[in-house]
């Protein structure tokens, strides 16, 4: 037993020794022990200085926070070996550790933090109102300090708002928002409500009602409290202004209420905080939406209606200005790199349906009811592997260790139980360490797999530094972070990468960029001996329809590389005992060994491969067609008369047309084809629109757009963004009909072209054109630089209404700087005044 230690037999063990380490993850509890039966032990027989969380001279050697690694032990033993001995295979070691270690720091990869799953209640019920905070609890919501700037502090569970109780009277902060779960508020944080009731502070708890414990498996609520029976407990305890915000507001009787109770939907979140920040007392907010993962599972099984619309994005529509993903906060939304840059589309399968993306002030966003989305095969065609070469055999010598890295809730851990079962099939020996934590909500997971012919060469579960053989990377970033590179070795270890990148959670917060796949591949190509990468999400969403068999295709994929040292037979046989999407698992490890060997030429193409980049002669004619069809020829040819100045100066100041020229093509266009009411209405009504849903969706779909008409949309006082209002399928035969009158973009009796942003889209063409008038007269190698960034300041402009007014203004003021650094990279001429360029 760890306590309490059985004396006598530990002092025998200590007889003769000089030095005891001892390792324990936590806080000691071994080694108090220890150093208190040693105290009076027979210095005849020897008292040995006892070490673990401290070494020698008091320095820390194996922290109390955290896991211990493998690499951490070994050092902690090397370091207590005398230089003599820290020789040979020792030095040998040490050195890997450095280099493992190097290796990691050099990354330079942004990590996975967990997040909120797609549609998850909490990215909205945790945000609150400028000017004001919020507290954190235990639970998903826990997840807000990360995500939300303005909550802070946890404390324990049912301790949620306890803090502030002695904070209240020593701070200029009047009022705080508290985060409660409802798991928490049934174990025993209605006690903490009580508190708080009872010390008369001003706060307002948010009970997030999930109906589901979804942090540690989507549980039954204990004693399976209801939102009604919730409100008559608080309003007992003393609770005087009780409001239910929910998603289905009309779910609740008002008769089932306790008394006074007021019910909102949830788009009226922001105005009902705002009004209970302004109540004395404590006050309670009862956020009732179902878990988002649970809520799946339930329509899966079919104890839940399944959800009528699905939300789909226009890319040809879409900015790429990402407000759909700051108003839901939803991870299914991802960027796709098109022709004309980054846009957004959403991943149909990791979609729960929450329809909070609509929220974003976009026209792009429209949603498709009663038809399914198109299936694809979940099979394939036996004439495809018929001649499938075997691949080279893999023996298994001594040991095989193989690091599977992912994101938690696509099956990583899922993978690794098959390759157990497939060994187990063979009668070897396995072992699988699943290190999750949080991943189920999006972030990071690891599964350490071992194989050996005999249970006896299985030497701990985890991998060590540098061990192992084959890292299979469903996800670069993980594969990438430190964790992960650790266990690399530059002479032993391959890799194969799923080349498609997931956005994260910082990317949705819009704190980071979309991927990562450059320096994530980097940091596994310096550490590793050998790198195949493949988009396997990309081939598993296009030839099967969905993106949750990526890992066993990654599997097919190694195997046919002779990566891994099981037969065929055993995995497949492993799929089927599995019992869960069989033929899908199936479909996928054969893909897998398909695209491996080359012999599929349609999957060699995956949906989100980024566009070839055009040739500069190519691009320029690809956006001159592009403004005939959105105005007119003379249009365009003002387009190529603008970019032949450019290239023209660019040939002249610092020799062939290149980077200013690709520039001025790529920013000009942005300007001139600025997404007016015509050209939406254009890009709605083209066959492009109907062909990208119907490569989506079956047959029948209804189709409803969700727009703000900026002459009658009403503004939602409590936001000031416009309220977006629903139109159903006949608005296309009215948008074809407003196409036509694309004649009247620009002209004084245009009218949709007096609002805001019209006047300031219409004063950026011109201001630009002045720009290029003024770099052909002081462009010179001295100030290429700034000159680069002027003509591409375009990209930085994206969005619909107020999003894209905050854009054009603060781009504005970024052309300011950027002419005055002009001026002052030319040798010998004072820094010319860059006027007001908003001016008009």
């Amino acid at each position: 037993m760890s306590w309490p230690l059985e004396q006598q037999g530990l002092l025998r063990f200590a007889r003769g020794l000089s030095r005891i380490l001892v390792v324990e993850e936590k806080r000691g509890l071994i080694e108090g022990q220890l150093k208190e039966i040693l105290y009076d032990a027979d210095p005849v027989l020897g008292r040995p200085r006892v070490i673990g969380k401290r070494d020698a001279q008091g320095a820390e050697l194996l922290p109390a926070a955290g896991a211990l690694s493998p690499a951490r032990i070994a050092r902690a033993i090397a370091g207590q070996l005398p230089a003599a001995a820290r020789t040979g295979s020792v030095a040998a070691l040490l050195s890997r550790l450095d280099d493992a270690q190097r290796a990691t720091q050099d990354g330079g990869v942004a990590g996975r933090i967990p997040f909120y799953c797609p549609g998850c209640p909490h990215n909205r019920s945790t945000k609150v109102p400028e000017g004001s905070r919020a507290l954190a609890g235990i639970g998903c919501h826990y997840m807000a300090l990360w995500t939300q700037e303005r909550t802070a502090t946890v404390t324990q569970m049912g301790g949620e708002g306890t803090t502030w109780i002695g904070q209240a009277p020593f701070t200029e902060t009047d009022h705080v928002f508290i985060n409660l779960g409802d798991g928490t508020y049934s174990h025993s944080g209605s006690l903490a409500i009580r508190a708080a009731v009872a010390a008369g502070v001003k706060a307002t708890y948010k009970i997030l009602f999930n109906d589901a414990v979804a942090m540690t498996g989507g549980q039954r609520l204990e004693g399976g409290l209801t939102v009604e029976q919730i409100t008559h407990q608080v309003q007992r305890e003393g609770v005087r202004e009780i409001v239910v915000v929910s998603d289905q507001p009309e779910a609740f009787d008002p008769a089932q209420l306790a008394p006074g109770t007021r019910v909102h939907h949830r788009d009226e979140m922001e105005a009902v905080q705002k009004a209970l920040r302004e109540r004395e007392g404590v006050s309670v907010l009862i956020y009732a939406q179902t878990c988002a993962a649970e809520l799946r599972r339930r329509r899966k099984r079919g104890q839940a209606p399944e959800a009528p619309e699905r939300v789909f994005i226009h890319t040809e529509v879409c900015e790429g200005c990402g407000d759909c993903s700051t108003q839901s906060g939803c991870l299914a939304i991802e960027p796709v790199q098109t022709p004309l840059g980054e846009k957004r589309r959403i991943d149909q399968t990791a979609c729960n349906k929450d329809l909070s993306c609509l929220q974003g002030l976009c026209p792009a966003l429209v949603t498709v009811e009663g038809a399914p989305l198109r299936a694809r095969g979940g099979s394939i065609d036996p004439a495809r592997v018929a001649d499938l070469p075997a691949p080279p055999p893999r023996l298994l010598e001594d040991s095989f260790d193989l690091l599977i890295t992912g994101v938690g809730g696509t099956g990583v851990t899922t993978a690794a139980a098959l390759l157990g079962m497939a060994a187990h099939l063979e009668g070897k020996a396995s072992s699988a360490l699943d290190m999750t934590g949080l991943a189920q909500k999006g972030g990071a997971v690891m599964s350490h797999v071992r194989f050996a012919e005999r249970p006896e060469d299985l030497h701990g579960l985890q991998l060590g530094v540098g061990s192992a053989d084959l890292l299979l990377a469903c996800d670069a970033l993980v594969g990438a972070s430190p964790g992960a590179v650790g266990t690399f070795d530059a002479k032993r270890t391959r890799a194969v990468v799923n080349s498609h990148l997931a956005p994260t959670g910082l990317f949705v917060l819009g704190q980071g960029e979309p991927s990562h796949d450059r320096a994530a591949m980097g940091a596994i190509g310096r550490a590793c001996k050998q790198v195949r990468s493949v988009d396997a999400s990309g081939i598993c969403q296009r030839e099967l329809g969905e993106g949750q068999c990526t890992n066993v295709f990654m599997l097919g994929y190694a195997f046919q590389q002779g990566l891994i040292p099981l037969a065929e037979a055993s995995i497949l046989r492993a799929i089927e005992l599995n019992d869960v999407a069989v033929e899908n698992n199936r479909a996928a490890f054969l893909l897998g060994r398909l695209a491996a060997h080359g012999g599929s030429a349609s999957s060699a193409r995956a949906v989100s491969d980024a566009p070839a980049e055009l040739p500069l002669e190519a691009l320029i004619e690809d956006r001159a067609e592009r403004l005939a069809s959105y105005q007119d020829a003379a249009y365009a040819e003002r387009y190529r008369a603008l970019v032949r100045r450019v290239a023209e100066m660019e040939a002249r100041s610092c020799g062939e047309p290149g980077g200013l020229t690709r520039g001025a093509a790529e920013g000009y266009h942005r300007l001139l084809a600025y997404k007016d009411e015509y050209e939406v209405a254009r890009l709605h009504a083209s066959t492009a629109f109907a062909l990208a849903l119907s490569e989506t969706f079956e047959e029948g779909a209804k189709l409803t757009f969700h727009l703000a008409p900026p002459l009658w949309a009403r503004t939602n006082p409590a936001t000031g963004r416009p309220r977006k209002r629903r139109y159903g399928g006949w608005m296309r035969i009215a948008m074809r009909l407003l196409s036509r009158f694309k004649w009247l973009r620009g002209r004084w009796f245009d009218p949709f072209g007096h609002t805001e942003e019209r006047r300031l889209e219409r004063a950026a063409i011109a201001e630009y054109e002045a720009v290029v008038d003024r770099l052909e007269r002081e462009l010179s190698a001295h100030n290429r630089k700034q000159a680069l960034s002027l003509l591409r300041l375009p990209s930085e402009v994206r969005g619909f209404g107020a999003v894209k007014v905050a854009k054009m203004k603060a781009a504005a003021a970024r052309r300011n700087a950027l002419l005055a650094e002009l001026a002052s990279a030319r040798p010998g001429l004072p820094p010319e005044a860059p006027g007001d360029l908003m001016a008009g």
